[in-house]
This record gives structure tokens, C-alpha cells and sequence, in this order.
């Protein structure tokens, strides 16, 4: 397999740590779809990493897509249940993390904009919607080791990738603070080895 990939984008770490988590070789092809001379719009029509092409060929995008094609691979531990309903349930909590890094990196692109173009009602928009799901997601994780059932699922991954996002681009974010559950949860997931190989660089 071949995964596009930035090495800053949250999306893709994400799928890193599942590739990682349960041992899939696959060969990281870095490359960035804001650079001018980019690959990504050949293998995503959409020009977004990441992006996966499997041993037979085929090309699997978002990291919801490819998180769901992984999980049908003979490898484990498996991330998502066996149950459908359950995996809806652990799916929505994916759906929930992702939010937060979708706000989050509106929230970054803005604050990017020159001076006079760059508006601060909509930065504070979308951080109040960062701040409403890590509520949401508090409450789901507290009094818990895990997001859902008894063990590591696609819905601890996703949660601690979007606050290990939050720590890159918004450090003064102080979200450890109201959310001590997720503080936890993200310690733990921080510590695993799938999180520290592939820990984004500053920049």
C-alpha cells in the first residue's frame, strides 16, 4: 500500500496510527496538496490528503474512508465492533473528533488571511465549535478509561489526533483545563508508540 500524506495533517496522522496500530506495511509517500508541484489532485480529485492506494491498485479517500477499508483487512486489533449499531455509535464519536479538527483548521486558515481580509467573528465561530464537541466529548469520556466499550477503538484514535491538533496549532487553547477526562484520555494515547512516531513537526 502507498499512503499520501502531509506530515502535518491531522487527517492523515490519523490513519498513520491505525496503519501502526495494527502492523500494515505501507509505504508514506510525503506530499503536500498546497505545494505547486503536488501529486495529490492525481490520486484525490478533491486535492486533499490523505489519500490510499491499495496492492490492487485502488484509491481510497478520506481518512473515514480508509480508516473503514483497514478495518476490513485481516489485521488487528480491530478499531471498530462487530455489532453495526455499536459501530455507528463508536463511528459518530470519529465523526465528533473529526468536527473538532474541522473547526480547528478553518479557525488556523482564517488567522492566516492578511490583515483586512481575516475575520475574527469567524475565528471565534468556529472555536466555539471546537469548544462545544470537546464538551460533548468530555462527557462521554468521563468516568471512562475508553470512548467506547473496553478497549482502544477508531473513536480514542480520532478524539486524541484532534487534541494533539489543538496542541500544535492552538497552544494557548487551554482545553486540559475544563476537560480533565480527555486530559487523561490523551496522556495515555500520547504514550503509545503510534502516537510518538508520528508526532506532526512544528511549522
Amino acid at each position: 500500500m502507498k499512503l499520501f500524506a502531509s506530515l502535518t495533517s491531522p487527517y492523515a496522522r490519523k490513519v498513520r496510527i491505525i496503519l501502526a496500530e495494527k502492523s500494515l506495511p505501507c509505504e508514506l509517500i510525503v506530499d503536500s496538496p498546497w505545494e505547486a508541484n503536488t501529486r495529490v489532485p492525481s490520486v484525490n480529485p478533491l486535492g486533499k490528503v490523505p489519500a490510499l492506494e491499495t496492492d490492487a491498485g485502488e484509491i481510497f479517500f478520506d481518512s473515514p474512508v480508509i480508516a473503514g477499508y483497514l478495518e476490513t483487512l485481516d489485521a488487528g486489533p480491530k478499531l471498530l465492533p462487530a455489532d453495526p449499531l455499536e459501530r455507528v455509535r463508536v463511528r459518530q464519536i470519529e465523526s465528533l473528533a473529526d468536527g473538532v479538527t474541522d473547526a480547528a483548521v478553518l479557525a488556523l486558515l482564517e488567522s492566516r488571511r492578511p490583515e483586512g481580509l481575516r475575520s475574527e467573528p469567524e475565528i471565534d465561530r468556529q472555536i466555539d465549535k471546537v469548544d462545544r464537541a470537546l464538551d460533548a466529548l468530555e462527557a462521554r469520556a468521563s468516568g471512562r478509561d475508553w470512548m467506547y466499550g473496553n478497549g482502544m477503538s477508531l473513536g480514542d484514535i480520532a478524539v486524541a489526533v484532534a487534541l494533539g491538533y489543538l496542541d500544535l496549532r492552538f497552544p494557548q487553547h487551554e482545553w486540559r483545563r475544563e476537560h480533565p477526562a480527555l486530559a487523561g484520555l490523551a496522556r495515555r494515547m500520547f504514550a503509545r508508540p503510534s502516537f510518538t512516531a508520528t508526532k506532526p513537526p512544528v511549522g
